[in-house]
């Protein structure tokens, strides 16, 4: 697939009934993102199965929750989630969760549309990142976001993962 095709994209909210894909292509997306920060010892300990039961719950939370996935021909291929701030410092009322995309449609604009789905345009949003992530970076950067300066490490699957703050 290429940006010429993204038009066989579709970007709809997710549904209960999404949960089991979204756990495998969850899972996959933390094999292909985070395979240079966090051990394969760790990494191997992730569970479509548990991810899906994740999954479940996150289908099935209020209207303030914008929880969309991406799909090319009926299959899910990525998906995003934003919601209310989290964090008591919050320097914005929304927080834009997670965007995964599974690697081989990095670049076609996928990414764009899921972030789309998941915020206005224009509106004031933060979202945390690992700090070794750099196409994130340039994606969020692209988006209007700066870093703030506020960093924290983040128990990820029994590790510590250090990461930073980004503010549009």
């Amino acid at each position: 697939m290429n940006a010429e095709t993204q038009t066989d994209v579709i970007v709809r909210p997710v549904r209960d009934v999404d949960a089991q894909e979204l756990g495998r292509v969850h899972a996959t997306c933390w094999h292909e993102t985070y395979d240079h920060l966090i051990s394969r010892a760790a990494l191997e300990n992730v569970s479509p199965k548990r991810l899906a039961e994740l999954w479940t719950h996150w289908a099935a939370q209020g209207e303030e929750y914008r929880m969309s996935a991406a799909l090319v021909d009926g299959e899910i291929i990525g998906f995003v989630g934003s919601g209310p701030a989290r964090d008591e410092d919050a320097p914005r009322e929304r927080e834009l969760y997670f965007i995964y995309l599974l690697h081989r449609f990095h670049g076609t604009g996928v990414g764009q549309l899921l972030f789309d789905a998941a915020i206005e345009e224009g509106e004031g949003v933060y979202l945390w990142v690992a700090a070794d992530n750099p196409r994130a970076h340039r994606f969020y950067t692209r988006n209007g976001f700066a870093l703030d300066g506020a960093t924290h490490d983040e128990a990820f699957l029994g590790e510590s993962l250090t990461e930073v703050r980004f503010v549009r």
